[in-house]
């Protein structure tokens, strides 16, 4: 071999040299099975996924919501364009004919309520609120004994309550506010039913949301107030399969709908939750005639079958006069419909 061609060999087996060293360098740098390396997971792989095409969508989502916007804006001007024609909700709003009818929430029964249910009592005054607002004929609109724990709810899970409209919201007592011959108190221990709504009275719904515990404490108030007392005619006009016990937003919705019918059995199978498994009354008859000779008449009178019935209801366990109490937990004895 030539003397030439050594620095040749020598040189070429240098660069080998280094190329092996670079190369093990690199293996002894990338982690090893059991040296803290952990495999990635089919979920945390769907995860990277996911995330990937969420970040590859950004510019899409960013266009969606201008075109949303857009669409939106476009609808605004098209509703104040239609003022014109009176196909806008809005204007529609404007020409309703409001009720001369005061329908009172008596809300001094604070006290009597756990927490739990003066949340429900608030839910079920906002529902009244929304449907008084939007109603054809809607009356004029009371809280009375506004404050307590009641108020403070209010006040932290819906400050928008400061800014409601067509509603007075007052501290004082409705015996306060207005003139004791004025006032009928919807109780469903009443005597008396109703037949007519007289546009010129305040109608009171006593707001206790008491799970059934304080029975005839809204007729009591009444008595001891001097002032009129009265049911509504559900007996007359529907049967149900549970307890004639409604929420207040029940009966304040009951009222607005025979405001707008003047019919008030329309007015009960409208609003009643279908769960109660109202029937017309009439129905019940004519189906209970041809099973029965007598059935239990729902003026109070009692008939042969009362006694069957009465005897059932004493057989009921325990479990389910629980289970019917859990279901109607956010309804009020004070303001139910006559029994």
């Amino acid at each position: 071999m030539s003397s030439e061609m050594l620095p040749a060999i020598t040189e070429t087996s240098n660069v080998e040299k280094k190329q092996d060293l670079s190369e093990h360098r690199e293996e002894s740098q990338k982690p090893r099975l059991g040296e803290g390396f952990k495999p990635v997971s089919k979920r945390q792989m769907k995860k990277l996924i996911k995330q990937k095409q969420w970040e590859e969508q950004r510019e899409l989502r960013k266009q969606k919501r201008k075109e949303k916007r857009k669409r939106k804006k476009l609808e605004r001007q098209c509703q104040l364009e239609s003022n014109s024609d009176g196909n806008d909700r809005k204007r529609i709003r404007r020409h309703v004919a409001y009720s001369t009818l005061r329908l009172i929430i008596d809300c001094s029964f604070d006290d009597l309520m756990v927490l739990k249910d003066i949340k429900k009592l608030h839910k079920q005054i906002q529902r009244c609120y929304a449907e008084n607002r939007r109603a054809l004929h809607p009356v004029q609109f009371y809280l009375t004994s506004h404050g307590g724990r009641l108020k403070r709810n209010m006040d932290e899970n819906d400050k928008g309550w400061v800014n409601w409209k067509d509603i007075h919201i007052k501290p004082e007592h409705y015996s306060e506010l207005i003139k004791k011959e004025d006032l009928v108190y919807l109780t469903s221990d009443s005597p008396n039913v109703l037949k007519e709504l007289d546009e010129s009275k305040a109608y009171v719904i006593g707001g206790l949301v008491d799970h059934n515990h304080h029975k005839g404490l809204t007729y009591k108030q009444a008595s001891d107030y001097g002032i009129d007392h009265a049911q509504l005619p559900l007996g007359n006009f529907v049967k149900m399969n549970s307890r004639k016990v409604l929420a207040v937003n029940h009966v304040f919705e009951i009222i607005l709908e025979y405001l707008e019918t003047r019919d008030w059995q329309e007015a009960f199978f409208t609003i009643l939750p279908q769960r109660k498994g109202a029937v017309p009354t009439d129905k019940v008859c004519e189906s209970s005639s041809q099973d029965k000779p007598s059935v239990r008449v729902e003026d109070g009178s009692d008939s042969d079958s009362s006694e069957e019935e009465h005897s059932r209801n004493e057989l009921d366990s325990p479990r389910k006069e629980a289970k019917q109490d859990q279901e109607h937990s956010t309804e009020s004895a004070g303001n139910s419909p006559p029994h």
